[in-house]
């Protein structure tokens, strides 16, 4: 019979760490006579981020003595006391290869089941003093597990536990964990697994997110589906190859589309700091090519010459700017927005006031130039389906949804289509005539058109429906269908507040997809009062390693032996990053790898996706660019 041996509780604290402050309840501490254990935690317990931790599927948290003592044998330790897991309960007996989710368990006056293992997160390696914890209790299949109150009551240590229900399916703790975390996620068991009625929604979710990738054949090249849900598919190509240019068209006042297509092996020149540099086409403009560094051509890179492949409409496509003379190239992102196959690429662009990389390619670049690309990227893509779709965007935001526009019309889609477009005046209006004739081609097609200071020359009615900017009060009186699979790219005012109206409303699309220009959102479960800071180049000395390139954030810097992982450099620079493990664990610091390679230490536990990088345990083999 399984025994209460102690019950663990602990408020939150802030923690100093590594510079910054964490906010954490991961420290818990014995305590001695009854306690009432309500539905969402234990009298006298707390937890810190509420979004990893704590709820009613993860209320009561449950470590085994018998794993107590395989960590102190395994780590050479004989200062673990209870509570050092930051478990709430610590049991003899109950082993996670067992205890089966939806199991139900008695314990004094409660009633538990159990839910879920344990969430992984760096906060048990803060705790423990070993930073590689969190993958540590995964590969050696002790993760522990999560409780949900069905009953609450008063507990106390020495009362025993008595199994009063066994969950369907006899899935264990053991075997639910190592199906998420580890590889070869077994169909058959991810099945089963998600007919457990007592499986918390968010391993629900991921579980479900795996099974689809398992059906949908993408396999180990997708990665980790159930953590990584949103990655890329994998690249055409690896690094940069060189792509000619075949045209170049003013879209607005400030919008400029390049269409690219196979360079046939022509090779490239290089700048004055050997980086390469794309050569104007014969006399385009009006002066010699300068030479390649050593006097001579540039070998070809692999695959130049070769057809370029079908990209899904929404990806983007990574250039290698060429720089002012004297000057490092630059890494930029930009959406494609043309239509599907025919094999080109068409890239469209705006003109920053002082934007150094976009004004370079207006002022400079020519047909017949040649650009160094990678392969088109980006999870923001036009999904296949029968219902509604909405095309919301602004500005330059147009770019990636007039590539699913041209896909939907070269289809001849009969799905309800709606395009919802923002700009300042006619003179911004990218794509208007392209987008209304694509529109023209569709059976069941809508527009609506905002500018939020018409022109006097522009017409109500014709060119923009009403003055002002896109706004929920706006859709919502529109008549926009319910259940839409909705795409949202725009400017930061735009992104920061539509995207979650639309999620709250009563429009209640079934999917709201986003694309964001520039850095992404952060993730730093737990650290408060960080700032947010410009990006910039380390502090100290420069590092003598490879170039290590954050291509959203548009930072160059050189890779230095003082940092651990690609994560922590990033984090010394202010790049936005995402992560909780920080031990190849979670994959929320999945970031795509545009070019180069990495070493990995400690290896991941499950590979990311093919053109991915697992950045919190990785370091450069050679330059890299990251799409960070």
């Amino acid at each position: 019979m399984a025994r209460l041996v102690s019950v663990n509780v602990g408020l939150p604290q802030d923690i100093a760490w590594q510079g910054k402050t964490v906010h954490t309840g991961v420290w818990k501490h014995a305590v001695t006579g009854p306690r009432m254990v309500r539905r969402l935690n234990i009298e006298g317990d707390g937890q810190g981020d509420l979004d990893g931790h704590g709820g009613e599927y993860r209320a009561v948290l449950v470590y085994q003595l018998d794993s107590y003592r395989h960590w102190q044998e395994y780590l050479g330790r004989d200062d673990l006391a209870y509570g050092q897991f930051g478990e709430n309960f610590t049991v003899d007996g109950l082993p996670d290869d067992e205890v089966c989710i939806g199991d139900q368990f008695k314990v004094g006056d409660a009633l538990f089941e159990v839910t879920q293992p344990r969430v992984t997160c760096y906060r048990v390696g803060l705790r423990m003093g070993e930073p590689q914890m969190a993958a540590l209790l995964v590969s050696h299949r002790r993760p522990g597990f999560y409780l949900k109150v069905l009953v609450e009551g008063r507990v106390e240590a020495g009362q025993e536990l008595v199994k009063v229900a066994s969950g369907p399916e006899g899935v264990t703790v053991a075997d639910i964990d190592a199906l998420l975390y580890l590889p070869g996620h077994s169909r058959r068991q991810l099945a089963r697994a998600l007919r457990i009625p007592a499986l918390s929604p968010g391993w629900r979710t991921s579980l479900q997110a795996l099974l689809d990738q398992a059906d949908d054949g993408s396999g180990a090249a997708g990665g980790n589906a159930g953590l990584a849900p949103a990655v890329s598919p994998p690249p055409a190509w690896t690094g940069f190859r060189p792509l000619r240019v075949k045209r170049i068209a003013a879209e607005s006042a400030s919008v400029f589309s390049v269409t690219l297509a196979a360079a046939d092996g022509a090779p490239l020149t290089a700048a004055p700091d050997g980086t390469p540099r794309p050569p104007a086409a014969d006399g385009a403009d009006g002066g010699p090519r300068p030479p390649a560094a050593d006097g001579g051509p540039r070998p070809a890179a692999p695959g130049d010459g070769g057809p370029l492949p079908a990209a899904l409409p929404g990806q983007f496509l990574t250039v290698r700017v060429p720089a002012e003379e004297g000057g490092a190239s630059l890494i930029r992102s930009y959406s494609l927005s043309g239509p599907p196959g025919g094999g080109e690429y068409r890239l469209s662009i705006k003109q920053e006031p002082h934007g150094v990389a976009s004004g370079y390619l207006r002022a400079h670049l020519r047909t017949g130039d040649v650009l160094e690309c990678a392969a088109p990227r980006g999870a923001f893509t036009l999904v296949a389906g029968d219902g509604p779709v909405v095309l919301i965007s602004a500005g330059i935001g147009a770019t990636p949804v007039m590539a699913m526009l041209h896909t939907l019309a070269a289809e001849r889609s009969s799905r309800e289509v709606w395009w919802l477009y923002g700009a300042r005046d006619g003179t911004e209006h990218p794509f208007a005539d392209e987008s209304r004739d694509l529109l023209g081609r569709l059976a069941n097609a809508h527009r609506h058109v905002c500018y939020s200071r018409p022109a006097p020359g522009d017409r109500q009615g014709v060119d923009y429906h009403s003055r002002g900017r896109l706004s929920l009060d706006l859709l919502c009186g529109l008549g926009l269908p319910r259940g839409a699979d909705t795409y949202v790219c725009g400017p930061p005012a735009l992104m920061r507040d539509l995207p979650a109206a639309l999620v709250g409303s009563a429009l209640a699309p079934s999917h709201v997809r986003t694309e964001i220009f520039g850095a992404g959102p952060s993730l730093t479960p737990g650290v408060t009062g960080a700032s947010v800071t410009p990006v910039h180049p380390p502090a100290g000395p420069p590092g003598d390693g490879p170039a290590v390139s954050f291509a959203r954030s548009g930072l160059t810097v050189s890779w230095s032996s003082a940092y651990m992982s690609l994560l922590e450099l990033a984090e010394a620079c202010d790049v936005p990053t995402r992560w909780s493990c920080r031990t190849g664990v979670c994959h929320n610091c999945e970031s795509g790898l545009l070019a180069g390679s990495v070493d990995y230490s400690p290896q991941p536990l499950d590979a990311p996706a093919e053109g991915d990088a697992l950045i919190c345990c990785s370091r450069p083999r050679e330059d890299v660019i990251l799409d960070l």
